[in-house]
């Protein structure tokens, strides 16, 4: 269901990148996301939420985790979530190697 780079292999659990990303749409005040690997020392990988805000409306890190709590399995949850325009092509697709490597830089 998903690209085989998109997939998020978190100790030894295979995360589908596409999911998180259905249940952070979910949240009213997201207008855009995506889920890319973040390297980790102790799993391997962890999912690493990137998120853009409606106009005007407000959310933090841990409410956005406590979401996907709420909707995922645990281990499924971004540990890290960074707010921000996320870039595009100019078709308005996600351009998701970029986010990588933010997500390689942070």
């Amino acid at each position: 269901k998903d690209r085989s780079k998109d997939i998020i292999i978190s100790g030894g659990e295979n995360i589908s990148s596409i999911e998180v990303e259905e249940v952070l749409y979910k949240h009213a005040a997201v207008a855009a996301c995506a889920v890319v690997a973040k390297p980790d020392e102790k799993w391997g990988e962890t999912p690493c939420a990137f998120v853009e805000l409606q106009p005007g409306a407000s959310v933090t890190a841990a409410e956005m985790i406590a979401w996907c709590q709420q909707h995922l399995a645990r281990y499924k949850c971004p540990r890290h979530v960074v707010f921000g325009e996320i870039p595009k092509t100019s078709t308005g697709k996600i351009q998701k190697f970029l986010l990588r490597d933010r997500a390689k830089a942070a």
